[in-house]
């Protein structure tokens, strides 16, 4: 990392009399930005981000507006209260209302095309007990989303797909799909309209609480002081504040090339939403996997996990499209931000720091509600 002082220029005309400090430009720390200025319009805000672009899983997520599949709940049933996993549902649901008020559908492609569970032959009793305790699940989050019968069987539209090997679907309709670029564009945008300053390539390495303030050391050498201070950093919080309750969680996402004649149309999800895929301009976008290799997936650092990328590869040339000549295109990594439980970190951390951090992954549909929790928390101070 360069070392370097700042001059008396960038100091005077960039760094002067900032009122809070957002780290982190995703979209926890965006929202943040924006609702402390729909808030408090003479606030001078900064957003400080390391990236080029937000580093962690902003930009670098599959575009689910998802909640839960049922699996996937009832999974989280097992070692969570039923209080518990359905205020974070309400949480989720709330927050992708929120993210669509803000952004806008037409600016992030928003399509409210439903969400599929997929299961396979060998998930016949699992498949059974879903629909014994569907029932269930329709009264509890159709009251939340204000659907009536949220999730149904939707084995008819398996020839649709294409799949092989597939003997059931199970449609959570009230989810859908957004351009995950485009949204993060929207957002930016819209800080900037609304004055919020946006520095890019700034690492802060570590804070000093007191007083006087929030003093942030940088990777360049150089140190900020602002009076209050918002982490939104999610997967990467521990780096800043090593007691949270977070750890970093690695995800591998691959892209083909465009398939010609692809069948495959909406999100879905596989064995209790380990796996997740779409499609996006003719091809399919594909990830996860993490679970069949949870110790080397626990890091902040971007780059390959062979052993998933080739189960991902393989579920893909053998389930979702068979006998189809499929190329990938490119891989990326996304860091998101775990806990013992997904109850999201809004927390008062210090005199002057709040953070806003511990996603679980649903960082579309929680990250604008956690993002304004978070503010609302820093102008409490």
């Amino acid at each position: 990392m360069l070392k370097y002082n700042l001059s008396y220029w960038e100091r005077e005309t960039f760094f002067r009399h900032f009122d809070v400090a957002i780290i982190g430009s995703g979209i926890v720390g965006l929202a943040a930005a924006l609702h402390l200025k729909r808030l408090r319009p003479r606030l001078h805000v900064a957003v400080l981000e390391r990236g080029t672009l937000p580093a962690g899983a902003s930009t670098r997520n599959a575009g689910f507006a998802c909640y839960g599949s049922m699996t996937e709940l009832m999974d989280d049933l097992t070692h969570m209260s039923e209080e518990e996993v359905f205020s974070i549902v309400e949480k989720r649901w709330h927050g992708l209302q929120r993210l669509r008020q803000l952004v806008g559908d037409e600016h992030m492609n928003f399509e409210p095309c439903g969400g599929f569970e997929v299961f396979t032959e060998d998930e016949e009793d699992i498949f059974r007990e879903c629909c014994d305790r569907m029932g269930y699940f329709n009264r509890i989050v159709g009251a939340i989303t204000k659907y009536p019968e949220p999730y149904v069987v939707a084995d008819e539209q398996l020839r649709d797909f294409g799949f092989r090997g597939a003997t059931h679907l199970i449609l959570n309709r009230p989810e859908g799909q957004i351009h995950t670029g485009k949204m993060m564009a929207r957002l930016l945008e819209l800080a900037a309209e609304a004055g919020v300053r946006i520095f890019n390539g700034i690492h802060i390495e570590r804070l000093e609480d007191s007083a006087d303030g929030v003093t942030l050391q940088t990777a360049a050498g150089w140190t900020l002081r602002v009076p209050r201070v918002l982490v939104a950093v999610n997967g990467f919080a521990r780096q800043l504040i090593p007691d949270l309750e977070v750890a970093p969680a690695r995800n591998q996402v691959l892209i083909t090339l465009p398939i010609p004649g692809l069948k495959v149309r909406g999100c879905f999800h596989y064995d209790r939403g380990y796996y997740y895929f779409r499609d996006i301009d003719g091809r399919i976008l594909l990830g996860g996997g993490r679970h069949l290799d949870n110790s080397t997936e626990t890091t902040s650092e971007f780059g390959a996990n062979e052993l998933i990328r080739s189960a991902l590869a393989q579920l893909l040339k053998t389930i979702i499209c068979p006998g189809q000549p499929v190329e990938v295109d490119t891989w990326w990594t996304g860091i998101l931000g775990l806990g013992p439980t997904k109850k999201p970190i809004v927390e008062r951390y210090s005199k002057n720091i709040v953070v806003a951090v511990r996603l679980s992954g649903m960082g579309v549909a929680l990250g604008t509600l956690i993002g304004e929790e978070g503010a609302e928390k820093l102008l409490a101070i």
